[in-house]
């Protein structure tokens, strides 16, 4: 068997666990879904209609294979709460939360990488120094901490930015939506890479210390190469292959964090719609955004499997031989 056959076989294996407990987990909670459907007032009869026509009435094994079939081709039935499509509120919510990820993902990613090669480059200094402190300060408060903070100073104190909600009430037509949708995304944005920037410089940091202290680099320096090449053409490349691996492995932690970013700044996001499912004992939905969210992880950790080996033709020979 090949390398990347196990490989997939061991995500599929991860996937299969993952549905598994997310069955089982809601069906362990206290509670029974149907009474968040139905008046108190409804006859016994129409509570048990309403079991049998979302498939609560069946025996665990019938509904598990339900399930399994269901999620795997993303028809998560209807949310007991709003009455929709699952996929269909989650493929509205999607967008939101790609942006609010993607866009404080590019920001800390920047800053922290910009700054963690500064410092190595100038061990023992100023910016070194600085670095550090505010390194280790980004990542030591709680977020919603940090953005009730932020909320408090820029958007009640010095309304600078809105307080709640993805676009205004009632949402601007044309490039004004655009406008207003980016006013309203910069605070929770500013607010993740505030807190993510110093894990990226740290961890950029030592990386680039290592391997600025790397026999190659010596034998670089003492040809006479300019500073600027060794450091970006052969210190940066060198680094390169760990940083695109840490990229894709943090999208999961971005997303599962949008849970308390979005509903801190109530953005119409995946993470605030998990929370309002889980607190509603909605049980299609929240298992809607727990299988997108096991799904987003698995893949990440496959595609940074095959980034690194792209990144670094040595791990490519390795799995070659079976290693």
């Amino acid at each position: 068997m090949t390398y990347w056959s196990r490989r997939l076989l061991g995500a599929l294996a991860v996937l299969f666990a993952v549905l598994a407990l997310n069955f089982a987990l809601f069906r362990l909670m206290p509670g029974d879904p149907v009474t968040s459907l139905v008046d108190p007032r409804f006859s016994p009869e129409a509570k048990e209609a309403l079991s049998r026509a979302y498939g609560l009435d069946r025996p665990l094994g019938e509904q598990f294979l339900l399930y399994l079939k269901q999620t795997v081709t993303f028809d998560f039935g209807l949310s007991f709460v709003s009455g929709r499509p699952v996929w269909q509120e989650l493929r509205d919510r999607l967008p939101h939360t790609v942006a609010l990820s993607g866009s404080a993902l590019v920001l800390a990613g920047t800053m922290g990488t910009a700054l963690g090669v500064a410092a190595a480059r100038r061990r023992g200094g100023a910016v070194e120094r600085v670095v550090l402190a505010a390194g280790a300060l980004s990542f030591s408060f709680p977020s919603f901490f940090l953005q009730l903070l932020l909320l408090l100073a820029f958007a009640v104190l010095w309304p600078l930015f809105p307080l709640r909600g993805s676009v205004s009430v009632p949402a601007p037509q044309g490039a004004a939506f655009i406008a207003d949708y980016l006013h309203h995304l910069a605070l929770p944005v500013l607010s993740l890479a505030l807190l993510g920037f110093g894990s990226w410089a740290l961890y950029v940091r030592n990386l680039m210390v290592k391997i600025l202290g790397s026999e190659p680099l010596f034998l670089a320096r003492a040809k006479g190469l300019p500073e600027p090449v060794l450091l970006w053409r052969h210190a940066f490349r060198t680094a390169l292959p760990p940083l695109l691996t840490l990229i894709l492995l943090s999208l999961p932690g971005l997303l599962s964090g949008a849970v308390i970013t979005e509903t801190v700044f109530s953005l119409h996001g995946v993470g605030r719609f998990l929370l309002e499912s889980i607190q509603g004992q909605d049980y299609p939905a929240a298992g809607g955004a727990f299988y997108l969210l096991a799904l987003v992880t698995v893949t990440s950790n496959v595609l940074a499997d095959l980034a690194y080996g792209l990144a670094d033709p040595r791990i490519r020979v390795d799995r070659r031989k079976g290693q």
